[in-house]
């Protein structure tokens, strides 16, 4: 049936010509993933220069060690102290609103647009923080006046022989065991991809232990299909059953393995075919300048805010941590 002639609807008075108002929710909904658990896993540290530096020592290897009574001693002369250091990096965002979408009456509960978009900005710089941390093969480049500041990336502190398991058919460009720099020089040059079995993950776990005196819990960080390719290991792994349902959940949260208890993470933003095994006592993150933002100078009838955060990474001691790289991501 029809509606009656002389009823006047909710059609005569459409929303945006008529006078009805719409129904907009102050709720706004965004799921863009934010969680960065490797940064966060990381200690926290200052840097005060653009080149930041550490030192690493290690002791000799264990040795037979007897003495004939009275005899004199035999001085040997001590391993020198490393020295390694990383670039600052810039990370920067900004923000601009006009005068008008400032104060107009806006929907998702925004009360302020200046306060929403910087809001949103240092989380994409968070992210981008990660990426450049865990996501990239990246070299650090000490920068110009005309080209930008780089930090290493956590897998250029991975090379050598200081905590990497290589590729079958790869080489390591320098193989003298010292420190690695960070600027490239020693990644493992490429080999034949394999898929990651438990095998391979026993084997990482194993010499990192032998080379590490650090922590027994550690975290794994890998990407969405290694964390799937974890989750089907058969051995000491905990699975966590919801007390509400009883459903097992298949997928290993914690590997109880024979060295080190693991706590498997995913990170959307991880190097999709590597996995890296991290004693987060022995990485930082190092500002110089925390996060913050501030106003631009204005211009025209609108508000302008730069967000910045400047801070390397310091990887204490490379021997303290493991990657398992040229994995299949299929």
């Amino acid at each position: 049936m029809a509606t009656s002639e002389d009823v006047h609807s909710s059609y005569d008075e459409p929303i945006g010509t008529g006078g009805n108002r719409e129904d907009l929710s102050d709720i706004l909904w965004d799921i863009s993933p934010t969680e960065t658990p490797g940064i966060q896993a990381l200690g926290k540290g200052k840097a005060t220069a653009v080149y930041h530096e550490h030192l690493t020592d290690a002791l000799e290897a264990a040795a037979d060690n007897q003495n004939v009574e009275g005899s004199d001693a035999s001085l040997v002369k001590a391993a020198s102290r490393i020295r390694m250091g990383n670039y600052t990096q810039i990370f920067r965002k900004n923000a601009s609103v006009s005068g008008t979408q400032e104060k107009v009456l806006k929907g998702g509960g925004i009360k302020s647009e200046m306060a929403y978009q910087t809001g949103r900005r240092m989380k994409a710089i968070k992210r981008d923080a990660e990426y450049n941390v865990f996501g990239r093969n990246n070299a650090k480049a000490a920068g110009t006046d005309l080209t930008a500041r780089e930090m290493g990336s956590f897998s250029a502190y991975m090379g050598d022989e200081n905590g990497a398991i290589a590729l079958p058919g790869s080489s390591y460009s320098t193989g003298d065991g010292t420190a690695p720099a960070g600027d490239g020089s020693d990644v493992p040059t490429a080999g034949t991809g394999r898929a990651l079995t438990e095998d391979i993950w026993k084997d990482a776990l194993e010499q990192l232990w032998i080379q590490s005196g650090g922590n027994e819990n550690i975290i794994a960080l890998c990407g969405a299909h290694q964390r799937g390719v974890i989750s089907t290991f058969t051995g000491s792994g905990t699975r966590y059953v919801t007390a509400e349902d009883k459903r097992l959940v298949n997928s290993i949260d914690i590997y109880d393995g024979d060295y080190h208890t693991v706590t498997v993470s995913p990170d959307r933003f991880c190097l999709d075919n590597a996995v890296f095994l991290i004693d987060g006592e022995y990485a930082k993150i190092c500002d110089m300048r925390p996060i913050h933002s501030y106003d631009l100078a204005k211009l025209g009838d609108s508000y302008r805010k730069d967000i910045v955060w400047e801070f390397t990474l310091e990887v204490s001691n490379p021997r303290a941590h493991m990657m398992i790289d040229g994995l299949l991501t299929t």
